[in-house]
C-alpha cells in the first residue's frame, strides 16, 4: 500500500556553500553565485527587503525583464563579470554564466533534492544504479548522480544546454563518467523507453510550464505532465526505486502534483511525500518559495 504524508513539506536550504541569498523583497532577490552578486526579479518577493540600499548596489550585474515575457530581459552589467565562472555544488563544478534569461545555469533550492537522491543511490546493490534525468537543463543532478556512482540518462530537448552539461562534466573532472546525453523530447524518450522495456532505480523530473522540444514539439506542463508521469512509473525498477518531481508552476498547487503521483503509483507502494522547495537566507531573514515537489521512493 502506497503510504503517503499526512501534511505537506516545506524544505527550506541556503544552497551550496558556494551560494548565499543576501536578501528579498521589493519584488526582487539578491544572490551571491561564487564570487559575483547578482540582482533578478522575485515576483514572489511581496515583503520589504531587509538590507540596506548600498548591500544591494555592490551587485555586479541586475536583471530587468521585459514587458512581453518576464523570464526575458536583458542584463545590466555594474563590475565585471567573467563569460563563466565556476560554483562548487557537494564534489561537482557547475559553471554560471550570464545570458538572455534570468537563469544562470543553477537552481540552488534543488540542493535538498540532490542529497536525497544520492542517498537513494546508494541503497541499490547487486547492480550498478541507473539514474534517468529528464529537462536535466546543465546537468548538476547528473553529474551529482555519476559522481555517487551512478549511470546516468541525461535528456534535454535544448542542444545548448547538454553542451553546457558536457562542459560541466569535464570541470568536475568525471570525463570518464558514464553519462549518456540525449537530446530529444522527454515525453518521447520516456514513451519510448516503456516500449523498449528499460527500467531505472531513480527518475528526475523536472519540467517547464512551457517548452518545445528539438523538432518543434510543444510541451504544456498541465496537459503533457499526466501522460509523462504514468510512463515514468512503468519505468521504475522493482527494488531501491525513487522518483523526485519538481515543478516550478509555484502558482499551481502542490497537493494537485501529490495526487496525480499517487494515481500513477498507486500500486507500487512505497512512501510519497510533496510540499515546497524554499532558499533561506543564512543570516536568518525572509525565505523564498521556489517550487513544489514531489518524492516517492519504494
Amino acid at each position: 500500500m502506497l503510504a503517503r504524508a499526512e501534511g505537506l513539506e516545506l524544505i527550506r536550504t541556503a544552497g551550496p556553500k558556494d551560494y548565499a541569498l543576501i536578501d528579498s523583497g521589493n519584488g526582487r532577490k539578491l544572490e551571491r553565485f561564487g564570487k559575483i552578486v547578482i540582482d533578478r526579479p522575485e515576483p514572489q518577493a511581496l515583503w520589504q527587503r531587509r538590507r540596506p540600499a548600498g548591500v544591494w548596489k555592490e551587485a555586479h550585474a541586475v536583471f530587468s525583464p521585459s514587458a512581453d515575457d518576464e523570464e526575458k530581459g536583458k542584463w545590466r552589467i555594474d563590475k565585471p563579470v567573467p563569460e563563466s565562472w565556476p560554483v562548487r555544488v557537494g564534489d561537482v563544478a557547475v559553471t554560471c554564466r550570464l545570458q538572455g534569461l534570468w537563469h544562470v545555469g543553477l537552481f540552488p533550492e534543488q540542493v535538498p533534492h540532490w542529497e536525497w537522491m544520492q542517498e537513494q543511490i546508494r541503497r541499490v546493490r547487486g547492480e550498478r544504479p541507473r539514474v534517468l534525468n529528464l529537462f536535466a537543463y546543465t546537468g548538476a543532478a547528473s553529474l551529482l548522480a555519476a559522481h555517487a556512482g551512478a549511470e546516468v540518462t541525461h535528456v534535454d530537448a535544448s542542444k545548448k544546454a547538454i553542451q553546457w552539461a558536457k562542459e560541466n562534466k569535464v570541470a568536475s573532472h568525471l570525463a570518464d563518467a558514464p553519462i549518456r546525453w540525449i537530446l530529444e523530447d522527454a515525453a518521447k524518450f520516456v514513451a519510448r523507453e516503456v516500449r523498449r522495456g528499460k527500467t531505472y532505480h531513480a527518475i528526475l523530473i523536472d519540467p517547464p510550464k512551457f517548452g518545445r522540444g528539438p523538432d518543434g514539439e510543444v510541451w504544456d506542463l498541465f496537459e503533457g505532465l499526466p501522460a509523462l508521469m504514468r510512463n515514468a512509473a512503468q519505468l521504475l525498477a522493482t527494488d531501491s526505486a525513487s522518483l523526485v518531481l519538481t515543478v516550478y508552476a509555484i502558482r499551481a498547487s502542490a497537493l494537485a502534483f501529490e495526487q496525480l503521483a499517487a494515481d500513477v503509483l498507486a500500486e507500487r507502494g512505497g512512501r510519497l511525500s510533496a510540499g515546497e522547495l524554499a532558499l533561506a537566507a543564512r543570516d536568518g531573514g525572509a525565505v523564498v518559495p521556489t517550487s513544489l515537489f514531489v518524492r516517492w521512493a519504494s
